[in-house]
C-alpha cells in the first residue's frame, strides 16, 4: 500500500520534473500510479455520451474513464551506490485527448524530460506527442506499453513507423509493473543527462573556437 510520507532520502534529493505523455488510453495514469511512492493525484472523470464521436475507443472498448487535467506522482531514484545525490522525479501525466492539449505547455514548463507512451494498437495517437517534444527540443523517449493481446511489434519496427529520430531511445514496458516503469524512468534520466552533457560539450567547443 502506498503512503503519503516520502522516504527520508527524498528530503535531500534533487527534484526533476518529468512529463508522461501519449495518446488517449496509452496507459499514462496506470504508469504514474504504478511507480509513484506517494498516493498519486488523479483527475479522472467517467466517459459519458458527450464524448461519443470525440473520444475514439477503437481498440480500447473497456476504457471507462479519462484524465481531464493531469496525473501527479513522485518517485525517488536512489543513487547512493554512485556516491551521488538521489533524484526526486516529479511525474506529471498529460491528458490524451486533443481538446486538452492547451494544458501541455504549462505541464511541460520546467521539465527535464518526457516519456511518450505508445499503444501499438493505436500507433497514430502518439504522433502529436512525439512532434510536440521534438519542436520543444525536450529530451524524450518512446516507451511501448505492451498491452495483452496486442501484436508484439519489435522496437525497431515501431521506430520506423513513427519515423523517429535515431537519437531518441525506444524501450518496452508494462505500465502496470513498478519495476518496468522504473526502468523507463532510469532510461529517460540517462538520456536527458547524455543530451545535457553533449550540449555542454558542444557549447564549450564553440567557445574555444571563437
Amino acid at each position: 500500500m502506498k503512503v503519503l510520507s516520502a522516504p527520508a532520502s527524498a528530503r535531500d534529493a534533487i527534484p526533476f520534473k518529468i512529463v508522461i505523455a501519449g495518446g488517449f488510453g496509452a496507459g499514462k495514469t496506470t504508469f504514474v500510479g504504478a511507480i509513484s511512492e506517494i498516493t498519486p493525484l488523479r483527475t479522472e472523470e467517467a466517459l459519458t455520451l458527450a464524448g461519443v464521436g470525440t473520444d475514439d475507443l477503437d481498440g480500447i472498448p473497456d476504457k471507462s474513464t479519462t484524465t481531464v487535467a493531469m496525473d501527479f506522482g513522485r518517485r525517488t531514484l536512489d543513487r547512493s551506490f554512485e556516491s551521488a545525490p538521489d533524484l526526486q522525479l516529479l511525474l506529471f501525466g498529460t491528458p490524451g485527448q486533443d481538446r486538452f492539449w492547451f494544458m501541455w505547455d504549462d505541464l511541460t514548463n520546467g521539465a527535464v524530460g518526457a516519456v511518450v507512451l505508445v499503444d501499438t494498437r493505436r500507433l497514430a495517437d502518439c504522433f502529436a506527442a512525439v512532434e510536440y517534444f521534438e519542436r520543444r527540443g525536450l529530451p524524450f523517449l518512446v516507451a511501448i506499453n505492451r498491452f495483452e493481446g496486442a501484436y508484439p511489434y519489435p522496437e525497431d519496427k515501431v521506430r520506423a513507423a513513427i519515423r523517429l529520430n535515431p537519437t531518441v531511445p525506444v524501450v518496452s514496458c508494462d505500465a502496470r509493473q513498478e519495476q518496468s516503469a522504473r526502468a523507463v524512468l532510469v532510461a529517460l534520466v540517462q538520456h536527458a543527462y547524455n543530451r545535457a552533457s553533449l550540449t555542454a560539450t558542444s557549447v564549450g567547443a564553440e567557445h574555444v573556437q571563437s
